[in-house]
Parts: structure tokens; C-alpha cells; sequence
């Protein structure tokens, strides 16, 4: 099944840390601007379902300004230092999976071209624990576009790295945005997901491998 994968493309958020070691520390944030993101939920959810843009951020300051109540000016510069730019000291406290550095060491060793495609700007996390240097393309899809589950970040993914859709491995942990999106799109699809969720969720068979830990996903891999 992995035989023609010549790439290993990751998602972030949730994907390469644990959602939870974010969650607890933004709550506080989370309630400070509770009336923001009580409509950029509702927005993210519309901008999901929409069709590649050209100017992804000017459309999404235009629907948050219907919500909200503002002119588009102030949406999008609300979005920027809320939603982008004040989460990006927490990414700072966080830290990566056990063995992801190792995970991605091994897999560029092995030949593999590695990709990081996530809905939020990769540039929010810093540095992404080391990881950017092992990369042959980064970038997030609100800058191609078009959010997940559209297929169209990932087939641009797929131009950059002068690859078939079906030689790439995507690895997410949202089987509505990560997983479908990426078989949507051609390419097979990896799942990270805690032993307890593998056991309940049927949706695990979406995925073509299911792991729970880094070290496991090498073993599968290689």
C-alpha cells in the first residue's frame, strides 16, 4: 500500500503537538474575547465550504464583517491580532509529540520529500520545533486559497513537490478536514488518534493507517 509513497506531507495543529497542552492554556484568552470568537467559529466554518479565492483573507474579513458588525478594515485586522498574531506566544510553552524530530529525521534519511500543509499560517508556530529544515514545502492553505477539506491546497502541495497526488502520504488527526480531504484529493492518508478513540470511532477505516504515537507511525512507514 505504501509502496509508490515518495512524500510524508503533515498537518499541525492537533497533528504533530497534543490539541489539549493549547487548549487549557488559551481558555483564559479564549474568554477574554469570547464575542470574537463566538463569530469567527461561525465564519471558519463558512470559510471551510468555500471554493478556492483569490484573496483568501479579504473574503474572510468581508464575511466576519457581516457577523460582526464592523467595517472589513477592522475584521481583518481583528482577525490578525486575535486569532493569528496573539496566539503565537502560547505555541512558544508548547511542545511537539514524543518523536516527532526523530519521526522526521528518519523519514528524510529514508529518501521521503516532507511537506507541512495546515489550515493556520505554519508561521504562527515559530520555528515548529526544528522541523522546517527537514521540509520540502510549507505553507498554509489560507495562503493557497482554499481551507481543508478542499482538495485544492493539496493538489497544489502536490505541484510543489512535482509529485502524483497518489505518492503522498498526508498525516492529520480530523478525519472531516485532514483525512477526507486528502482522499478527495488522491492521496493516501494517515490518522493520529488516542487508543480509545480508535476503539469508538468507526471513522477510523477512513484512513488508510491509524497510529497513536509516533514511534508506531515509523514502524508502519518503514
Amino acid at each position: 500500500m505504501l509502496d509508490d509513497i515518495k512524500a510524508v506531507a503533515f498537518d499541525i495543529d492537533g497533528t504533530l503537538y497534543p490539541s489539549f497542552s493549547l487548549y487549557w492554556r488559551i481558555i483564559p484568552y479564549i474568554i477574554r474575547h469570547f464575542r470574537f470568537y463566538l463569530h469567527y467559529n461561525k465564519v471558519r466554518k463558512i470559510m471551510h465550504r468555500t471554493a478556492p479565492l483569490p484573496d483568501f483573507y479579504e473574503y474572510q474579513g468581508r464575511v466576519f464583517a457581516e457577523h460582526y458588525g464592523c467595517t472589513v478594515a477592522e475584521a481583518k485586522a481583528q482577525i490578525k491580532r486575535i486569532a493569528y498574531d496573539g496566539l503565537r506566544p502560547y505555541f512558544e510553552r508548547i511542545k511537539p509529540f514524543t518523536a516527532v524530530h526523530e519521526t522526521f529525521k528518519a523519514l528524510r534519511e529514508k529518501g521521503y520529500k516532507i511537506a507541512l500543509l495546515s489550515d493556520f499560517p505554519p508561521s504562527q508556530k515559530g520555528e515548529i520545533w526544528g522541523l522546517i529544515p527537514y521540509c520540502d514545502f510549507v505553507l498554509g492553505s489560507e495562503e493557497l486559497g482554499a481551507l481543508k477539506p478542499s482538495k485544492y491546497p493539496f493538489g497544489v502541495m502536490a505541484k510543489a513537490l512535482a509529485l502524483e497526488p497518489n505518492q503522498i502520504l498526508y498525516v492529520g488527526n480530523s478525519f472531516k478536514f485532514d483525512v477526507r480531504g486528502a482522499n478527495n484529493a488522491g492521496m493516501k492518508s494517515a490518522v493520529i488518534a488516542s487508543p480509545l478513540k480508535k476503539f469508538f470511532s468507526k471513522k477510523i477505516k477512513e484512513a488508510d493507517i491509524s497510529f497513536s504515537n509516533y514511534r508506531q507511525f515509523l514502524n508502519i512507514v518503514l
